[in-house]
C-alpha cells in the first residue's frame, strides 16, 4: 500500500487544447507533464472541460477505429439533420450539446507515484463535438500528497 509521503495539497492549472474538429485529441502527455511539474504523489486528479460542446472520456488508445466508431455513434444518437430549436450557432452545436451531455465534461483519475493511474490501453482524451477546430480550455486539480514533501 503506497503513503502519502506528506503534507496534503490542492493545486490547479488550465490547460489550453487544440482541437482539429469533431473528433478526439489526445490530452494525456501534457496531463502527465503537468502531475511531473508540480511533483505529484499520490491523491486524485480532476479535469473539467470548460465548453458546453465538448467533453472529456478515458478511452482506449490503441486502435484509432474505436475512436472513429465511437463519433460514428454519437453522430446516430444526435444527427446535425434533427430539426433542433436552437441553431443560432450553426448545424452542428445543438448536436454539440446533446453529445456533450451523453458523455461527460469531468472527469477523476487516481494518481500514484506521481502518475495518472491509467490502464494499458487507455488515455485522457478531449472530445471535439463540433466541426471546426476550436481552442478548448480544461481545468485540472490536482488534490492529494506531493512527493518528497515538496
Amino acid at each position: 500500500m503506497g503513503s502519502t509521503g506528506g503534507e496534503l495539497r490542492a493545486l490547479h492549472r488550465e490547460l489550453d487544447a487544440a482541437t482539429s474538429g469533431e473528433g478526439f485529441t489526445d490530452i494525456t502527455r501534457p496531463v502527465a507533464d503537468w502531475l511531473s511539474k508540480i511533483g505529484a504523489g499520490v491523491g486524485m486528479l480532476t479535469l473539467f472541460v470548460r465548453h458546453t460542446s465538448a467533453s472529456l472520456t478515458v478511452q482506449e488508445n490503441t486502435d484509432p477505429d474505436v475512436q472513429a466508431d465511437l463519433v460514428d455513434v454519437l453522430r446516430r444518437l444526435a444527427p446535425e439533420t434533427a430539426r433542433y430549436r436552437h441553431d443560432l450557432e450553426g448545424r452542428d452545436d445543438m448536436p454539440a450539446h446533446i453529445r456533450s451531455m451523453l458523455t461527460t465534461t469531468s472527469l477523476s483519475v487516481p494518481v500514484a507515484d506521481g502518475r495518472a493511474v491509467l490502464g494499458t490501453w487507455q488515455a485522457v482524451y478531449l472530445i471535439e463535438h463540433r466541426a471546426q477546430p476550436h481552442r478548448r480550455r480544461v481545468f485540472m486539480m490536482f488534490m492529494g500528497a506531493l512527493a518528497h514533501g515538496t
